[in-house]
């Protein structure tokens, strides 16, 4: 059983702000994120799909929908995987035929995917350390940016070569008991968030 196979759509896009907005700008993860969310340009796809080829055809969508409009209309797409990809190793397997689409496309240096899980880990980690929780999300989710917006951002922020360990700084300082007060996702104890 999938741990969130009954949300609908509206509850997949809530959940998803909500840990974004409690998170990822809460805790300043990503200092970009704000102005983009605040602008309202951030658009939320939920992919109901549970298999690779169905997967593939949505980001495909996804990504001729994002380079047909300007950044001013919509600078980034979170396409959440509500049924599917729950295996972390699966989505890890995912991502490397997302980023082949993405190559054959054409979009390679126009944008970029980043990948968010309910179980992310990274690969030097043991799986409880809260480092991982900077990129846990609620649903398995691609985040696909535009690289002019990352060169901007990264430009104007100085010293953005820190924010990786910032990150990991800041989960390890609020530990399992800070992450679960968010009520985001994914708990250090196993649980999920509202």
């Amino acid at each position: 059983m999938q741990e969130h196979a009954s949300n609908d759509d509206g509850v997949v896009v809530a959940d998803t702000q909500r840990w974004l907005q409690r998170a990822v700008i809460g805790l300043n993860l990503c200092p970009f994120a704000k102005a983009v969310e605040v602008k309202g340009q951030i658009h939320y796809a939920v992919s109901r799909s549970v298999d690779f080829k169905d997967l593939l055809d949505d980001l495909g969508n996804e990504l001729k929908d994002l380079a047909t409009l300007t950044p001013a209309i919509r600078d980034t797409t979170l396409l959440i995987a509500s049924d599917g990809l729950t295996d972390f190793l699966e989505f890890n397997d995912f991502l490397a035929q997302a980023n082949r689409l993405l190559a054959k496309r054409g979009y390679a240096g126009i944008f970029q995917i980043a990948s968010l899980h309910p179980h992310y880990e990274f690969a030097d980690a043991q799986p409880d350390d809260m480092a991982n929780f900077t990129n846990r999300s609620p649903y398995p989710t691609l985040h696909i940016l535009r690289e002019e917006s990352i060169d901007r951002a990264v430009k104007a922020f100085p010293h953005a070569e820190t924010i990786f360990q910032a990150n990991i700084d800041t989960m390890r300082r609020i530990g399992p008991p800070g992450w679960d007060a968010l009520g985001v996702g994914a708990s250090p104890h196993g649980k999920i968030g509202p």
